[in-house]
């Protein structure tokens, strides 16, 4: 990235006045033009995050820890999604089995959904005392989860019993929920390696909520 211009010379521009001038005004040492062409564009320059919590160029142990475990908080808020496809495919089943004790523990009580929405939402997402990288993948989380208001609202004003109606709802339902699985398993190994795992159509929304 940017570090590389350092170590070439012509990111320098030396100049030929005495050298007490040079030292009572220093040439800025980083610019617009030593950062790399994709990193010019604004929209690119406000999206960037760094995973930096300690001064380090990697996220620590717990933010790493806590980023990974808010990806199952979409995924166990849209399990229902996967009524359908789990019971067809078996491997789908044995990626489910260990998650069902917290997944009841997590449906047990009816707003239990609601409430893990606002608890990330104001005591992470809109607490600076969390690092950047927390509340970031924090907040792609809490987007991930509102978007399940969609296929929600479709299945509840559009409820065939059978026929074609029927095989577009278990193709929606299957969809909602690889797509849940797929988030899930991304997201949270991006974490636990430190990365930083940009959703499809969430990412967005989370940077700007995010400064």
């Amino acid at each position: 990235m940017a570090s590389s211009s350092f170590l070439c010379p012509a990111a320098f521009n030396f100049s030929q006045k005495p050298l007490q001038s040079t030292f009572l005004h220093p040439p800025p040492l980083l610019t617009l033009n030593i950062l790399p062409k994709k990193l010019r564009k604004p929209h690119q320059l406000r999206t960037l995050i760094v995973a930096k919590s300690n001064g380090s160029d990697s996220a620590d142990v717990p933010d790493r820890l806590i980023s990974a475990l808010c990806y199952f908080y979409p995924f166990f808020d849209g399990i229902q999604y996967g009524k359908y496809v789990i019971t067809q495919f078996y491997p789908l089943q044995a990626i489910v089995q260990p998650l069902v004790p917290a997944i009841r523990v997590f449906k047990s009580f009816p707003f239990n959904g609601f409430l893990v929405f606002l608890t990330l939402y104001f005591v992470v997402v809109r607490n600076p005392n969390f690092s950047k990288y927390v509340r970031f993948n924090t907040m792609q989380a809490v987007v991930l989860d509102v978007l399940l208001i969609f296929p929600d609202l479709l299945e509840r004003g559009f409820n065939p019993k059978d026929g074609l109606g029927l095989d577009l709802i278990m193709s929606l339902d299957s969809t909602v929920f690889l797509f849940l699985l797929v988030c899930l398993i991304y997201g949270s190994s991006s974490c636990l390696l430190g990365q930083i795992p940009r959703l499809p159509i969430v990412a967005e929304a989370a940077d700007r909520q995010v400064l």
